[in-house]
C-alpha cells in the first residue's frame, strides 16, 4: 500500500502522515485493509520529523508536471492532495494562487488518467466555495458561489475531481474542511488565521489581534478530528457517495465571542486580556463572506464526526503541545 501526501510540510499533513503510520493500514484497490508500505511527503520545502523506514520526502514544486511524475507512480495506490495557497495569498497573488490551487489538482488528475491506474484520491476543499446571500444554516445542496479567488479555485478543483471521478480516471472524495483552530506554529496568510492565532498567542504568553467583530460566526473542526475525518473519507465505500464527490464534513458553528469565553475557562482571564479587537476591512469581507453553520447531513450520515465543543478543542492543542 503506497500513498502520497502532499502538502505534507504543513501542520495538517505531517499529523496526517503521522497517524497513518500509527494505524499501518487503509483500505487498497482489493476493497480491503492493506499494509501501508510507504507514504511519500511531498511540499515546496523538505517535510521534517520523521524517521519511520515507511516515509520518503520530497521537496518539489507541486505544480510542475516532472514533480508530479515523481511522486505519483505506478504503484501510487491513494493520494492525499492537501497542497494549497491559503486563501489571503490566493487573493493577491492572483498567478500563484491559481498555479498551486487549480493548475496543480488539473496536473495530479490528468497524470493519474495518463497511468490508467485510478487511485484512490481525497482532495480537501473548503467553506470558501460559498457566498453572497446565504441562509443561516447551509443545507448539503446549496449551490457555490465564492467570493475569492481561493474559494473560486476549490470550487473549479470539485468539479474536476467530480468529473474524473465519473469518467473512472480516479477514485476522488472532496472533503470540504471547516475552519481548522487550533493550529499550531505561527500566523500564515489565510484570512482564517486569527482563527487560531487568537488562542496559540495568548497561551504562548503573546499578544494577538482579532481583525473581525466579536459576533461573527466560524465554523471550526480541530486537527485532530480533521485528520480523523481525512482518514474516514479515504475508507468510503464510493457505492456510497454520491456523483458529485463532494461532502461539507460536520464542524462546530461558534461565534469569536464564544471562542475566547471558552479560552478564559480553559485558561483564565489574564490570558484573553492579551486580545486586541482591531478591525481589518480586508479580513472582514473575505472571512464574512463564509457561512457560519451547516446541515451537513450526507456527511453524518455517512459516518464523519465534529468537535463536541471549543474548550475541548482548546485542551487538545495544550495536550498537543505538551505531548513529545
Amino acid at each position: 500500500m503506497q500513498i502520497v501526501i502532499t502538502g505534507a510540510a504543513g501542520f495538517l499533513g505531517s499529523k496526517l502522515a503521522r497517524q497513518l503510520l500509527q494505524n499501518g493500514k487503509l483500505v487498497g484497490r482489493s476493497g480491503k485493509p492493506e499494509a501501508i508500505s510507504r507514504i511519500t511527503l511531498t511540499d515546496v520545502s523538505v517535510p521534517v520529523g520523521f524517521s519511520d523506514p515507511r516515509i520518503q520526502v520530497m521537496a518539489g514544486d507541486i505544480s510542475d508536471p516532472q514533480t508530479i511524475a515523481a511522486i505519483i507512480t505506478p504503484d501510487t495506490n491513494s493520494i492525499f492532495h492537501l497542497a494549497a495557497i491559503v486563501s489571503g495569498q490566493a487573493e493577491t497573488d492572483f498567478d500563484l494562487g491559481m498555479a498551486i490551487n487549480f493548475d496543480a489538482t488539473r496536473a495530479i488528475l490528468d497524470r493519474a488518467r495518463a497511468l490508467g491506474t485510478r487511485p484512490r484520491m481525497v482532495f480537501t476543499s473548503s467553506v470558501a466555495v460559498f457566498g453572497g446571500n446565504l441562509p443561516t444554516r447551509v443545507p448539503d445542496a446549496m449551490a457555490t458561489f465564492p467570493q475569492s479567488s481561493y474559494g473560486a479555485q476549490k470550487a473549479m478543483c470539485e468539479l474536476l475531481v467530480s468529473d474524473y471521478s465519473r469518467r473512472g480516471f480516479v477514485d476522488g472524495r472532496t472533503l470540504r474542511l471547516p475552519t481548522i483552530s487550533v493550529r499550531p506554529g505561527t500566523p500564515n496568510k489565510a484570512a482564517s488565521s486569527f482563527a487560531s492565532g487568537i488562542i496559540r498567542e495568548p497561551l504562548n504568553g503573546q499578544a494577538a489581534t482579532c481583525p473581525v467583530q466579536s459576533g461573527t460566526r466560524m465554523w471550526l473542526m480541530s486537527p485532530q478530528q480533521a485528520v480523523r475525518n481525512l482518514i474516514h473519507g479515504h475508507e468510503l465505500d464510493a457505492n456510497k457517495l454520491s456523483a458529485t464527490r463532494t461532502i461539507s464534513l460536520p464542524g462546530l458553528s461558534i461565534t469569536v465571542r464564544d471562542m475566547v469565553a471558552a479560552l478564559e475557562r480553559v485558561a483564565g482571564a489574564d490570558v484573553t486580556r492579551r486580545i486586541e479587537w482591531s478591525e481589518d476591512e480586508a479580513i472582514k469581507r473575505i472571512v464574512n463572506s463564509w457561512p457560519g453553520d451547516f446541515e451537513a447531513q450526507k456527511a453524518k450520515e455517512l459516518g464523519f464526526n465534529s468537535d463536541a465543543d471549543y474548550d475541548s478543542i482548546i485542551r487538545a492543542y495544550l495536550h498537543d503541545q505538551q505531548t513529545p
